[in-house]
């Protein structure tokens, strides 16, 4: 949005002025815009980089140089995201012609950087073009495309403050980068094979012949089945033939991963819209200029064509996690025209080992991926910053972010409130932090689970590395209350005398939502949290909340009733221990005829009825994550799990195969009777109701689809009785368990019947990567000056 802010009327007919503009307006071709955009308005000046944006000042005819300042936002170049434009008249000087001057480096950082973007159509003709020099160039870029984020060392964004600064541009490269005219004009990653960077292949077993094509040969073992690590924007990948099932189960054997979906990708939609169905707002995220992960529904009924995916890429999963090449390196190892055959899909997922950061350093990856990578394709182009592949999914014809990483990293979210200088730093699963002060807040990308060193030291790096690009001296810290989170603690060890606010989980949740849709906290809204933990006031793992929410307070409306989690993890990874003490709270004996209980060892079972009995290690939990773990295993879909989720993700593929009888009602929980609050929903009549089906032969599929169907409807009633007590037609639904895309689409559907504003999280996650901004937005708040 262009703010336009102009001097007081002038009655000269030439006048000079100052022009600023904020916003990411660095690495995005913005100068040269200007440039352009002045001398074809026979304006004198120049421009500049600073701390604070770009600034020219401009002189010449007062109506050219009004045309100059209201052409800015309208005509910016594709990458950039103009915030404001202020100008101000200033003395004249005289001169002629326009210039691009040395950047400026003399305060605090304000400006913001461009994330990393796919290569853009004109480099890529270039690249497939013999006669062109950079014929098959694997780094080839230009103003409009290629690395942003994860090469900038510094502000404000000049070659010397990136990675590419130890590569001196050649001749012909040196002569675009000062063209005017070219669109390598002040492109600061430009360079040709003639000036690097460059690849190379490294093998795990020394060979005699090194003398090789390093992306001919890494293409002809990818098609022999070996594992690659592929060094990328933001990390290295491990990639291998997503059609060849030896080498994808070898690539999941050695990463640890269990039965975790891998990301696939193609070369083209047309590779594989026989396997998935593609709705226009998924086929518009594959092919932008982001090229992130894209969850895409599986075709029940498999359509024949020439790409073939093994069924070890994603077993269990309703959905294919599918992108696009989006660097030169990924379009010449999938094959240019005329190259000889090779796989059509590479199985493409992050380097590391299970549960460690990715990797980005070229030592490190030799050390700590050389139990899983058969070769290294790398080059020698530092990579400054981390940065995985986003995941993006559709629900309803809209985004829903479910990792914030590569391309969106790191766009600033416009605050609906103004927030003194704070950092939240998130939960311990799937953490981000957030930085903030004023109306902006930066959201890190996705760090990773907190339970691993060398994740709690990229914490700290990509801390340190947010402020300096941001220029926040966050003076207040906000946390997570769970007394145990790594997050928590890290920021009490380095408060140094600031302040740390702990803010209630679920609360943080609701506040996201809010945050995003620019609720100013006015008025309260009724938060759905559902998830698999959180730290409740009580001690109790909260996770099936109704919530009361603004942002300075919450009231707990309602939970799913408490049940024990017997062993904590145990429950967590063995969803058998939560469907057998489901059982036990809802009365039904431990028959053999359930599968649930066939699924738990005896002497295993005798422990956990002992456990039980005397109420040893089992915290109370009103967590709808561990209920859908737990009818998951009632139903038989999935006892023992070894991914986060893997049992509510496959609940959700067989309810898409399954169909609700009669009128569409599902299972009905059991609503306290009584005006008090908190109100209680009892799971005890859908268990009874679930077993009573598994003993009568229902296929798992239909009891999913008619439990996903009684979450909804358990949503519709509690809502409906908060805004009966409370007033509030705003409903927030929020939390891990709604990236289900089935159930999220129920419960907005029947809400909005309702006459409900329902609002869900998009451009930040609904899971705990998203927990951050709430928490900034409930703790920041209080500091704002």
């Amino acid at each position: 949005m262009s703010t336009l802010q102009p001097g007081p009327a002038v009655a000269q007919v030439v006048q000079r002025r100052r022009v600023t503009v904020r916003g990411v307006v660095q690495g995005v071709g913005f100068r040269p815009f200007l440039y352009t955009l002045a001398t074809s308005l026979e304006l004198a000046g120049h421009v500049t980089n600073t701390e604070d944006g770009v600034v020219a000042e401009v002189e010449g005819d007062h109506s050219a140089v009004a045309r100059f300042c209201d052409r800015i936002a309208q005509q910016a170049p594709p990458l950039a995201l103009v915030e404001s434009v202020e100008h101000e008249q200033v003395p004249l000087t005289g001169g002629s012609g326009f210039a691009i001057v040395a950047s400026r480096s003399q305060g605090s950082s304000r400006t913001l950087v461009s994330p990393d973007t796919a290569t853009c159509a004109a480099c890529l003709a270039e690249m497939a073009d013999p006669g062109d020099r950079r014929h098959r160039h694997p780094f080839i870029t230009c103003t409009h495309c290629g690395p942003r984020f994860t090469i900038v060392t510094g502000l404000p964004y000049d070659r010397a403050h990136t990675t590419m600064a130890g590569f001196p541009m050649c001749t012909d490269c040196a002569r675009e980068y000062t063209d005017p005219g070219d669109r390598r004009f002040h492109a600061q990653p430009v360079s040709c094979r003639a000036c690097g960077p460059r690849l190379s292949l490294v093998y795990a077993s020394p060979r005699a012949d090194t003398d090789v094509d390093p992306i001919h040969e890494a293409r002809a073992l990818l098609t022999a089945g070996a594992i690659l690590a592929v060094k990328g924007i933001g990390g290295y990948h491990l990639a291998c033939d997503a059609g060849n099932s030896q080498a994808v189960s070898a690539l999941r054997s050695r990463k640890g991963r269990g039965d975790k979906p891998f990301a696939v990708m193609v070369k083209s939609l047309a590779d594989i819209e026989h396997l998935v169905h593609i709705n226009p707002p998924e086929r518009a995220l594959l092919t932008g200029g982001v090229r992130p992960i894209v969850l895409l529904r599986r075709r029940i009924d498999v359509l024949p064509g020439e790409c073939e995916l093994s069924d070890a890429v994603a077993p269990g999963s309703p959905d294919l996690g599918l992108m696009l090449p989006y660097t030169p390196v990924h379009h010449l190892l999938l094959g240019l025209p005329g190259d000889p055959d090779g796989p059509r899909a590479l199985v493409m997922t992050s380097g590391n080992v299970a549960g460690e950061p990715i990797v980005t350093d070229d030592a490190e990856a030799l050390e700590r991926l050389a139990s899983l990578a058969d070769a290294w394709l790398t080059h020698d182009r530092p990579i400054h910053v981390p940065c995985d592949d986003s995941v993006l999914r559709v629900c309803d014809g809209e985004r829903m972010t479910v990792r914030r990483a590569r391309g969106y990293a790191p766009l600033p979210v416009t605050l609906p409130v103004s927030v003194g200088p704070s950092l939240a730093v998130g939960g311990d699963l799937k953490n981000t932090f957030c930085l903030g002060e004023g109306r902006k807040a930066w959201l890190s990308a996705h760090i990773g689970d907190m339970d691993d060193l060398q994740t709690q030291h990229a914490f700290a790096r990509a801390e340190r590395q947010l402020e300096s690009i941001t220029g926040v001296q966050p003076g207040l810290l906000a946390a997570d209350r769970h007394p145990g989170y790594r997050s928590g603690q890290w920021a009490q060890r380095h408060a140094n005398d600031r302040a740390v606010v702990r803010v209630q989980h679920h609360h943080a949740h609701v506040a996201a939502v809010m945050a995003e849709h620019g609720l100013d906290g006015s008025r309260p809204v009724i938060g759905v949290a559902f998830d698999g933990t959180g730290y409740g006031d009580d001690g109790a793992v909260w996770g099936g909340e109704i919530l009361l929410a603004d942002y300075d307070t919450y009231r707990r409306l309602g939970h799913l009733a408490y049940v024990p989690l017997p062993g904590g993890d145990a429950a967590v990874s063995r969803p058998y221990r939560m469907a057998l003490a489901q059982l036990r709270e809802a009365g039904i004996a431990w028959t053999d005829d359930l599968p649930s209980v066939i699924a738990c060892p005896h002497d295993e079972r005798r422990v956990l009825a002992r456990q039980l009995e005397r109420s040893l290690n089992c915290v109370p939990t009103s967590s709808m994550g561990r209920l859908f773990d737990a009818v998951s295993s009632l139903a038989g879909v999935c006892h023992q799990v070894g991914y986060e989720a893997q049992a509510a993700i496959e609940l959700e593929a067989a309810a898409l195969r399954g169909a609700v009888d009669g009128d569409g009602a599902g299972y009905r929980f059991a609503l306290s009777p009584d005006t008090s609050e908190p109100m209680t929903a009892d799971p005890g009549p859908v268990v009874r109701a679930v077993v009573d089906d598994v003993r009568a032969g229902a296929e798992p599929a239909v009891i999913a689809a008619r439990f996903h169907a009684g979450v909804a409807d358990l949503v519709r009633r509690m809502c409906a009785v908060a805004r009966e007590r409370h007033g509030t037609d705003t409903v927030v639904l929020t939390g891990g368990v709604f990236a289900n895309v089935l159930l999220s689409s129920a419960c907005a559907r029947g809400l909005g019947q309702d006459g409900f504003r329902v609002l869900r999280a998009g451009e930040v996650p609904p899971n705990d990567g998203g927990l951050a901004l709430g928490q900034l937005m409930i703790a920041g708040r209080a500091t704002a000056g």
